[in-house]
């Protein structure tokens, strides 16, 4: 028999991805992590926004989405990402 240790994360903490992913990852990503919103890191690890899945996939089922959406590009309709500062 072959003991599985598991690791556990507080039930607040949110998965964190980088400004320069693509939507279809970001979306991968919170199945995996079966969460609805993900934190969005610049490239120092400092958080800048969160997105969430129902925007997300407003995203990706628009008219003008490709796979080359980066969530830097990603905005919540007033221009801006959901910003944390």
């Amino acid at each position: 028999m072959t003991l599985v240790q598991t690791q556990t994360r507080p039930v607040n903490a949110q998965p964190r991805v980088w400004g320069d992913m693509t939507v279809e990852v970001a979306l991968s990503v919170m199945v995996a992590a079966r969460t609805g919103r993900l934190v969005v890191c610049d490239e120092d690890g400092r958080r800048v926004g969160l997105v969430t899945r129902a925007r997300l996939t407003a995203v990706r089922d628009s008219l003008g989405y490709t796979d080359r959406i980066r969530l830097r590009d990603v905005t919540d309709g007033n221009g801006l990402l959901a910003l944390f500062r």
